[in-house]
């Protein structure tokens, strides 16, 4: 089960943020790369999807070079809309993915657990794991998902959340469509990924699977949630998740993973104002990675 780890580990308070090029939909790979470089992130996700650029580890490389901007995770094509990127063999798609992390010399490959239809892939799947991180030397960080919920049919997003609230966590009436489940705890994988949209939408205790997690938590997608039965990827500190808890307990930790901002900026009108909503999200990160623990106060 080894896998590389960082000659040099972080100082705490110097976790890197890097920026997903998902957070600047619907502008393209390149245009992440640029927003990277323009505000100060210290590199990108590469989230592999139908755009071509983002399936080619050449062009990829050049745009890293061209903007002084390192890959430092590339997230595999889970999603169903990337169903058909790499073909449609999954154990394909995430051996793939692990060489182009490393061919880019990216410490992380993000997967989501296999769907529970994919059965060649559900079986194995674990070992694939392990296996492609004893060759590549790449973490393969098992992300935490959420359930498809009855209530994402009876209403907007706010009532959803609103029923979240109600209930006081937990989902209500859903259907996981992850195996063995959505949460990835449930394998005992070498490393995992810490969505916090994805808890929102789960209803699950984000700082309970943090310590789940424990040191094999090596990269969080840090984001923000009300409970809506759909994944909504807020800017941190506009939802209801302990985003400002979670960084604190990274910087008071020997975590030497990577903190990548996956946030929706689709309903920017201009560039310029999606420039706004990267930067308000990486000053909250950076503001609670390098804070003491008497220096901060639980979101609300």
């Amino acid at each position: 089960m080894s896998a590389r780890i960082p000659d040099a580990p972080l100082r705490r308070g110097h976790i890197k943020v890097g920026l997903s090029t998902a957070s600047v939909y619907p502008q393209n790979t390149e245009a992440a790369f640029q927003y990277a470089a323009d505000l100060g992130f210290d590199g990108v996700e590469v989230m592999v999807w139908a755009e071509q650029i983002s399936q080619d580890t050449q062009t990829i490389g050049e745009m890293s070079s061209k903007y002084g901007v390192p890959v430092l995770s590339v997230h595999a094509p889970c999603l169903l809309i990337s169903q058909r990127v790499w073909g449609s063999d999954p154990v394909v798609k995430l051996d793939r993915s692990a060489q182009m992390a490393a061919d880019l010399e990216a410490e992380t490959v993000v997967v989501h657990p296999p769907f529970r239809w994919q059965r060649r892939y559900v079986d194995g799947f674990a070992e694939q794991v392990v296996n492609l991180e004893k060759t590549t030397g790449v973490h393969i960080a098992v992300e935490n998902m959420f359930p498809m919920r009855a209530d994402r049919l009876f209403g907007k997003r706010s009532r959803s959340a609103e029923r979240m609230r109600v209930r006081g966590g937990g989902p209500g009436p859903a259907v996981s469509a992850f195996a063995p489940s959505y949460d990835p705890t449930d394998v005992d994988h070498p490393h995992y990924t810490l969505d916090l949209s994805h808890t929102a939408t789960a209803g699950m205790d984000a700082l309970a699977l943090a310590e789940r997690m424990g040191e094999r938590l090596v990269h969080v997608h840090l984001a923000d949630g009300r409970g809506a039965s759909v994944d909504e990827h807020l800017l941190p500190g506009h939802g209801t998740q302990p985003c400002a808890e979670v960084c604190r307990r990274l910087a008071e930790s020997d975590f030497a993973g990577q903190v990548v901002l996956e946030i929706s900026t689709k309903h920017a009108r201009t560039s310029g104002e999606r420039a706004m909503m990267l930067t308000e999200a990486l000053q909250f990160a950076r503001t609670h990675l390098s804070v003491g623990a008497d220096d901060i106060r639980p979101s609300q």
